[in-house]
């Protein structure tokens, strides 16, 4: 159950690094839902996953959403014979080395067919993310490995995969979904200099316009400062803006029953929020 929706409901919103640093850090945009409004009240860079460790530690009530995975494919944890309940799966998947990760997906994805290598969770195709086991772009078996045991030791509540403090809340969001709604296939962000292009300079600028006007399916209306749009904008990684969408995902759910997951989701694979 959500807890009763309150006039100014906290919403945090994450883009993941899982080795930040001072060049890369995690970015952590943080909120307040008032009705349909969204007023973005601060963007703090956390060059470290202690700094994030911390955030989580904060008292809620608060509503979060992360862009990183949940969970692995349940095909592929059959498959390698790995433990079946969502906890210890997450422990046994915490203590593996990335080499360790890397070969054995690599050796999972090498006796499939063409076109078949990855396995898939039920989100994915829906949200149109990654596969969860993916180890290079993006890596997100890796950003998984590093993110939620920050959730679990933090003792927040995961709906659907593991129960803790229901005033604290860690739902899996993906920028992706909410940008593709906005702007299409039209690519917006790259960490390359090389990359960083006027094309993708004016999709942010069409992003950020739509959340400012309310014009997506979320039904919500993000209210920026002059300096916060410049920054959203001017942000050619995209970090920032990926922040702000994982807000705008989070403050959906805050206010939906079950925080808008379906009503039956896989309790080993998990769910992205709005998909």
């Amino acid at each position: 159950m959500n807890p009763t929706p309150t006039t100014g409901m906290r919403c945090l919103g994450v883009d993941f690094s899982s080795r930040p640093s001072r060049r890369k850090p995690v970015l952590l945009a943080e909120g307040r839902r008032h009705g349909a409004v969204l007023r973005l009240d601060r963007l703090v860079a956390l060059p470290t996953l202690d700094g994030l460790a911390q955030a989580l530690h904060e008292p809620g009530p608060w509503v979060g959403g992360f862009d990183f995975p949940f969970g692995l494919p349940r095909e592929l944890v059959e498959a390698l014979r790995w433990p079946r309940q969502w906890l210890p799966l997450m422990r046994h998947y915490q203590v593996l080395q990335r080499a360790e990760i890397r070969a054995t997906f690599k050796a999972f994805c090498d006796a499939r067919p063409a076109g078949a290598k990855f396995a898939h969770r039920a989100c994915d195709r829906p949200a149109g993310s990654s596969p969860s086991m993916k180890w290079v772009n993006p890596p997100v078996a890796y950003m998984l490995q590093a993110g939620v045991p920050l959730l679990i030791d933090a003792g927040v509540h995961l709906p659907g995969l593991h129960a803790g403090d229901p005033g604290r809340v860690a739902l899996e969001a993906y920028p992706g979904l909410l940008a593709r709604e906005l702007i299409g296939s039209r690519s917006y962000k790259a960490d390359d200099a090389a990359r960083q292009t006027a094309p993708r300079l004016i999709a942010r600028k069409d992003i950020v316009a739509a959340l400012e006007q309310g014009r997506t399916r979320l039904g919500l209306r993000l209210k920026l400062s002059p300096a916060q749009h410049e920054r959203l904008v001017e942000d050619a990684s995209g970090d920032s803006l990926d922040a702000v969408l994982c807000l705008m995902q989070a403050a959906w759910a805050s206010e939906r029953p079950g925080y808008g997951l379906p009503s039956a989701i896989d309790p080993l694979e998990g769910w992205i929020v709005s998909a």
